[in-house]
């Protein structure tokens, strides 16, 4: 009798609900608008929408955003296109940033940042990705040239010797561009106009 009442007392307990809720497609509907909203916290925008309307003063909205911390496990993130909303969705977790993102210029700092971080994000990784080229090797210094090997002492020569070799050979008789036709040498004596003038007087002289 004790066990039949037992049984029926746990059975009316609120403790042990009867009626559980289902999704009628098995949580595919639910899975796709919590997506959605993951997704949509990239945009720095959207937050300062929802920190302008005060969605970040209702307690359940916050248990709501630690809730949505599951999309970081392994077998969530691979559907996830924009995953800046998860690193904004850590953020969310902070009191202060949910307090400073009501402000327009904070949104534009944030707005900024993550554009510069999709503009250098290509060459940031490749920093990390591409092997790195292997350091020069340091070459050893090259060894001091061999002083030159002295030159063996050359014999004396005589002084003579040392005149005739270095004298240099006596010109070639260079021709005379007028030819008499004489021959170099020779004893007739060429014309010369003073001669020829005294002999004329001469001759003058002896006929008067």
């Amino acid at each position: 009798m004790a066990s039949a009442k037992e049984s029926e007392n746990a059975s009316s307990s609120p403790s042990s609900p009867k009626n559980v809720y289902k999704d009628p497609d098995d949580g595919r509907q639910r899975f796709l608008l919590e997506l959605e909203f993951v997704q949509c916290l990239a945009n720095p925008t959207y937050i300062h929408y929802l920190a302008q309307n005060r969605y970040f003063e209702d307690e359940a909205f916050i248990g709501y955003l630690k809730y949505l911390q599951y999309w970081q496990r392994p077998e969530y993130i691979k559907f996830i296109m924009y995953p800046h909303c998860l690193y904004f969705l850590e953020l969310l977790q902070n009191a202060n940033f949910r307090n400073a993102m009501a402000h327009p210029a904070n949104k534009e700092l944030a707005h900024r940042q993550q554009f510069f971080f999709w503009k250098n994000y290509r060459n940031n990784r490749l920093k990390f990705i591409l092997p790195k080229p292997p350091p020069e090797p340091v070459s050893a210094p090259a060894p001091a040239p061999p002083p030159p090997a002295a030159l063996p002492p050359q014999p004396s020569m005589p002084a003579n010797t040392i005149a005739m070799t270095t004298a240099p050979p006596a010109p070639a008789s260079a021709v005379s561009p007028m030819p008499y036709g004489f021959t170099s040498g020779s004893s007739i004596a060429k014309n010369d106009m003073r001669n020829s003038g005294i002999d004329r007087r001469k001759r003058k002289h002896e006929r008067s």
